[in-house]
């Protein structure tokens, strides 16, 4: 059976010791009272609610999955008491701003409730994480007003955010959506249209849905300029705050999916709703984007919580399953065979699984560091500096912790042989539950597109530049001799990701296909190169530290490094390979040559 038990000792490790949150939380006036006292508490507390709460309803909510009758949405059996149980605790409002009653809890904390989260229950978890981008979007975008109104309900979770961005014919070319807002002249607007694939849009957990829809208003420009954004409740909302009378919302289908299954995607039809516009006119698409760039992170997460409790679940059969002999002979002669973790090639699928969790989650709490900084630092220029690096590794955030998500739930589900195929151990809902990771909030694709093309090109490596002084400045620090390998590989790898980003920002400047040719395998450059600097931020800390310690922790934590250095790490050459063979080779064959007649 599936078993998850939220790795605290490795979240205190990242959080506490290899970023020292406890020094910035206290350099900061906003979170100088988060104390690692009550940091601790909180992932204490966050653990006992995934593990008994959440967690026993994953695989009984992906079996039953929701209902959708007559119009309305009914949730797996659970789903309701857990819900009431996250939003009676709090947690609906960790992060959000303390004047609107959210707890103003930093982003390097609340990233990692976010993967007890999503690795307890990634279907259920979905509902509160677009909440919490919502009241994001809300805190930053709307009049005093409206938070007023609707921050405290949000992040109470008697009422819940929604995102509505795509349409049947609109994609990622949000340009071409048809929705419209017609201007009633009391300062509301008739929003008519349809919304496809919206997370969450109808259910029965909450008392109130608040959808956030991009729409067109009449004398619209063309193309994304002419978006606005706009807040349209399910039930308006009476002069008492209370939930009134229902809005022309309707959901008119649920999608019957791979995974998350217990996750409402739904069709949302607005006939003639009305709603209120958020910031200005026209600038919507730039508003909506502090949500979706709050998801996409989250959506990382979801890659790492899953990995996380495909390892664990592995483990716990790895360790019961006896298959043949170790190739040495054998390790329990007293028994027929030996557990199966005795096999190089189980243990090989075994250490990549770990080597990408423990630096996916290591990697996720950077950013989320970089967040914070932007965010709540009193100094200009940092938080400038911060805010880069965040333009720069959201999307490395977003498709490379989801890919070797997706990754890690499939080499965990190998582990298990045949077992692992059948739906009573777990694994197979992993790999179902990891694979919309890598194609929503942008597919992966998108993503490489955006790094490479926006986050690189655009300013001919400015951003990258920051990010490997960044690196520099820490390989400075790693004097010792145990670190030599480390400096030594870690800064060969920056040179490979400079030579490599000239070379395509210069065959750019003459041939623009040779961007997107080039962007997936670089992104994945990328990310092996920054987690191998997250990993050595982990080695540096865990030999110093290893003589004194006891438990194992630390000795443990530079063997799994080592596994990256030498067995993973080394992926960068072919990908260098593949970035510069160009774009001739994908775009010389004729269009009509793809097609089988």
């Amino acid at each position: 059976m599936a078993k998850y038990k939220a790795p605290l000792r490795d979240m205190q490790f990242v959080l506490n010791e290899v970023f020292e949150a406890d020094k910035l939380w206290a350099s900061m006036e906003a979170t100088q009272e988060v104390t690692p006292d009550l940091a601790e508490a909180i992932l204490e507390e966050g653990a006992k609610l995934t593990e008994h709460e959440l967690f026993p309803l994953n695989l009984s909510g992906d079996a039953e999955g929701c209902r959708f009758e007559k119009g309305q949405v009914f949730t797996p059996k659970g789903f309701k008491e857990a819900y009431q149980a996250l939003s009676e605790g709090g947690w609906m409002g960790l992060g959000g701003n303390p004047e609107y009653g959210g707890q103003g809890m930093p982003k390097m904390l609340t990233v990692l409730f976010e993967e007890m989260l999503y690795a307890s229950n990634a279907a259920f978890t979905l509902y509160p994480a677009l909440n919490n981008g919502a009241t994001l979007l809300l805190d930053s975008h709307a009049s005093d007003e409206i938070k007023e109104k609707y921050l405290p309900p949000m992040y109470e979770g008697r009422w819940i955010g929604t995102m509505c961005l795509t349409e049947p014919h609109s994609g990622t070319d949000l340009g071409l959506i048809r929705t419209k807002a017609e201007p009633k002249g009391d300062g509301t607007y008739t929003i008519s249209g349809n919304k496809i694939w919206i997370t969450g849009g109808e259910h029965d957990l909450a008392e109130n849905i608040i959808h956030l829809v991009l729409a067109k208003l009449p004398d619209a420009p063309p193309g994304t300029k002419g978006i606005s954004l706009f807040l349209v409740p399910k039930l308006k909302i009476n002069e008492d705050n209370s939930p009134g009378e229902a809005n022309q919302v309707n959901c008119g289908a649920i999608e019957h999916k791979m995974g998350i299954k217990g996750s409402a995607t739904c069709v949302i039809n607005f006939d003639g709703a009305e709603g209120i516009m958020i910031g200005e006119p026209h600038r919507g698409l730039a508003a909506m984007f502090t949500m979706m760039n709050y998801e996409r992170l989250s959506i990382g997460i979801q890659g790492l919580g899953l990995g996380e409790v495909a390892y664990q679940s592995a483990m716990d059969f790895a360790k019961e399953r006896l298959q043949s002999r170790a190739p040495t002979g054998p390790k329990n002669p007293e028994k027929p065979a030996d557990p199966i973790l005795v096999h190089p090639d189980v243990r090989r699928m075994a250490l990549n699984v770990r080597a990408f969790n423990e630096g996916s989650r290591a990697f996720a709490s950077y950013v989320g560091m970089q967040l914070d900084i932007s965010k709540y630092h009193e100094d200009d220029t940092t938080r400038k500096h911060a805010a880069d690096l965040v333009a720069l590794l959201t999307p490395v955030a977003k498709a490379f912790i989801t890919d070797r998500g997706f990754d890690a739930t499939v080499e965990a589900q190998q582990i298990y042989g045949g077992s692992g195929y059948c739906t009573e151990w777990g694994a197979e809902q992993y790999v179902r539950d990891a694979r919309i990771a890598q194609i929503y909030e942008g597919t992966n694709g998108i993503q490489a597109m955006d790094l490479m093309g926006r986050k690189v090109f655009a300013n001919k490596g400015e951003f990258l530049n920051i990010f490997t002084k960044d690196v520099r400045e820490f390989l400075a620090e790693c004097t010792s001799a145990n670190m030599a390998p480390w400096a030594e590989t870690l800064e060969a790898e920056l040179k490979r990701l400079e030579n490599v980003t000239e070379a395509v920002i210069k065959a750019g400047s003459e041939n623009p296909e040779e961007i997107g040719a080039a962007a997936v395998d670089y992104l994945n450059l990328f990310g092996l190169v920054a987690y191998a600097y997250m990993w050595a931020r982990m080695v540096k800390l865990a030999q110093e530290k290893a003589d004194a310690d006891s438990s194992g922790f630390y000795a443990a934590k530079i063997q799994v490094g080592n596994h990256y250095l030498k067995r993973i790490l080394p992926r960068t050459l072919a990908l260098e390979q593949q970035i510069l063979a160009g774009s001739e080779v994908l775009m010389t064959l004729e269009e009509e040559a793809f097609y089988v007649e």
